[in-house]
Order: structure tokens, then C-alpha cells, then sequence
């Protein structure tokens, strides 16, 4: 994973276990990498790492059991509502550089409905 200057890298590395959550890398109930094995994996400080987990379980997308690691969520709904959400962020995001190009959201629709 290439990190850039533009966010903390905590963030970056959250957004990244983030979509592995949502996308099925991980699956609900799954035990993630520890973070040492993370910090060695991305190449970042451990505490970088267990900010960014401090981060997902905010979110709800991990959870801690004491003794034996952090693990997804069994809670399905919260995953699916976090990819909702992803998705909407990104769409918004789209559509608004879109508009910075001068494109109406009718040509927007049409330029995405062309590439079907």
C-alpha cells in the first residue's frame, strides 16, 4: 500500500481495513492480523496501526475480545450500512468533480448510463 501525504496515515490505513471489511476480505467474525503482524504487512509504526483499529471499532466494524485479538463484526447490518455509506460518499464525491467539469447531473446519468 502506497500512502500519501494529503492524509494521516492512520486514516489512510483505516479507510483500507475498512473496505477489505466491507468487500469481504475479512468476513464477519473473522479474527484480523495482530497489530504487529499489520505494522509489518503496511510497514507503519504499531501504533499507527491500533490508532486505525481504535478507528473501526468506533465504527463498529471490529470488536476486541481481551484475551484472544480483535475480530469483524458478526453484526452483518453494520457492515452493509458502513458499504452504503462508502458508496454514497464516493457517488457525491463523483458527482460533485463532475460538476467542478461544468457537466449537468443529466449528463452526468447519461455519461454513466454509456458505459453500462
Amino acid at each position: 500500500m502506497k500512502f500519501n501525504n494529503e492524509m494521516p496515515i492512520y486514516l489512510q490505513l483505516f479507510q483500507r481495513l475498512a473496505l477489505d471489511i466491507v468487500t469481504g476480505k475479512y468476513l464477519a467474525g473473522e479474527k484480523i492480523p495482530s497489530v504487529r503482524e499489520l505494522s509489518v504487512m503496511y510497514k507503519v509504526n504499531p501504533n499507527t496501526v491500533q490508532k486505525a483499529l481504535s478507528e473501526l471499532e468506533d465504527v463498529e466494524l471490529i470488536y476486541t475480545e481481551r484475551t484472544n485479538g480483535k475480530f469483524v463484526t458478526e453484526k452483518k447490518e453494520t457492515i452493509k450500512n458502513y458499504l452504503e455509506s462508502l458508496a454514497k460518499e464516493k457517488t457525491i464525491f463523483y458527482i460533485n468533480d463532475m460538476k467542478d467539469l461544468g457537466y449537468s447531473l443529466k449528463e452526468i446519468i447519461e455519461m454513466i448510463e454509456g458505459n453500462e
